[in-house]
């Protein structure tokens, strides 16, 4: 499965307090991969460490001394993930990103391996955008040669935090960095021009000298207008102003079930401004379902982070397996140890894997037409909203048991909670599955 293309989507978007309902920033990303491509979910705890390599794929990046608790979104032959979120409430997500750059020869970091790498040395938002552009800048990210034939991109990031977020594009060694205001969307475009808040030092020499802008010309140096190839963004332009439009129309009433309804919208994007599809209706759209073409792709995983800055509760994390409109949202407590078996899942279908499960369930509802998938958005439904109501309360009681010095009842707690929730969702995929196989 590795040496599948994967195909160019993707759609991350970030609310900051301003536009939220409840104040507090909301994250979303659909992370989109090869169909069959497994993408578990893996919890990985804080360790120190005695010098040695971090294990990227290409590159020898040394290892930092202290590497934070996170939780990652891993396709299964990659040391990255496509999006996650650590202990400190950062949360990064990425994308692939069209660009005129040609294919180089020299190995280079995955961008994945980035988001991974930021949340293991990021504290903070801010924090771990510079881990990332300080490794771009090192090591190099996007098109390469590779004898594993893996297809290679640049990419472009959200990170949040519970304070702020930032949007990041890179180009093989560049990079531009701008701080988002009130909302964000990002997709398979470049979108940082002029000025960027921040680019990488050398991006105006190594434009130069790759004849993509003249020094001294009077032109400003706009990231996007320098290394976008347009040619290759007509579905990232898109879908970016599809989200971007349905974000800006629920402004300051974003919460996490509004992202989770973007994340599961199957408009093209032909009118940016229509209401929310709820049903498959084409190929290409947030929510993908691509199985025909060169570069069949699904929407593999999702997240939704409902993160916070006060001492109410800890933050929530929603986080989908396969294509979001047929899936469960299960809340996810970093703080807690997550079901063992949602770490499960490799190149072939196993037994007891969840995605490979909401893999069945999803292509069942496909290939059944839009009487099955209703079928199976009802069969997930009322144990949705039971779970949007019990996650907030395990949330404040959470905070309550760390902050009155019980961290050990918290984890116990929120445990508990994540193994019965994860118990009740794959009671109902076993009967969906069932009721697949009689049809």
């Amino acid at each position: 499965m590795s040496k599948l293309p994967a195909p160019y989507s993707c759609d991350t978007m970030v609310a900051l307090p301003s536009v939220t309902a409840n104040g507090q920033v909301i994250f979303g990303k659909n992370s989109d991969r090869p169909q069959e491509e497994a993408q578990p979910l893996a919890l990985r705890p804080r360790k120190t460490h005695e010098g040695g390599e971090a294990g990227a794929q290409f590159v020898d990046v040394p290892q930092a001394r202290e590497t934070y608790r996170h939780v990652g979104s891993r396709p299964f032959w990659c040391s990255g993930y496509e999006h996650g979120f650590n202990e400190h409430q950062v949360v990064i997500g990425n994308e692939a990103l069209p660009t005129k750059l040609p294919v180089s020869g020299e190995p280079r970091l995955i961008g994945m391996e980035l988001v991974r790498f930021g949340l293991e040395r990021g504290s903070t938002a801010a924090e771990a955008v510079d881990v990332i552009t300080g490794l771009v800048s090192e090591f190099g990210q996007g098109k390469f040669e590779n004898s594993a034939g893996i297809r290679t991109y640049d990419n472009s990031y959200i990170v949040a935090d519970p304070k702020e977020a930032y949007i990041i594009e890179a180009a093989g060694h560049d990079w531009a960095v701008r701080r988002v205001e009130n909302s964000a969307t990002i997709s398979n475009v470049c979108t940082l021009g002029a000025p960027a808040d921040r680019v990488s030092p050398g991006a105006t020499r190594r434009a130069t000298e790759a004849g993509l802008f003249e020094t001294g010309s009077g032109e400003p140096f706009s990231f996007a207008g320098v290394f976008a190839d347009s040619g290759q963004s007509a579905s990232g332009i898109a879908r970016q102003c599809r989200t971007e439009t349905l974000m800006g129309k629920h402004s300051g009433r974003v919460d996490a079930q509004t992202v989770m309804r973007i994340l599961s919208d199957h408009s093209s994007g032909a009118d940016p401004a229509e209401p929310l599809v709820e049903d498959v209706a084409g190929q290409l759209s947030v929510c993908l379902h691509r199985t025909e073409g060169d570069t069949p792709g699904a929407s593999a995983a999702s997240l939704v982070a409902d993160l916070c800055a006060t001492p109410d509760r800890l933050p929530v994390y929603w986080c989908g397996m396969y294509s979001p409109c047929m899936t469960l949202f299960l809340p996810v407590f970093i703080e807690g140890d997550l079901p063992p078996a949602l770490a499960i899942g490799g190149e072939k279908p196993v037994s007891g894997s969840p995605w490979w499960s909401f893999y069945r369930i999803t292509h069942s509802g496909l290939s059944g037409g839009a009487g099955r998938r209703a079928e199976i958005r009802s069969a997930w439904a009322p144990l949705q909203r039971e779970l949007m109501g019990s996650a907030y309360e395990m949330a404040r009681r959470g905070r309550e048991l760390i902050d009155g010095g019980k961290p050990g009842q918290a984890s116990a707690l929120l445990s508990g909670y994540m193994s019965e929730s994860f118990s009740r969702a794959m009671e109902i995929a076993a009967s969906l599955e069932r009721q697949a196989a009689v049809r």
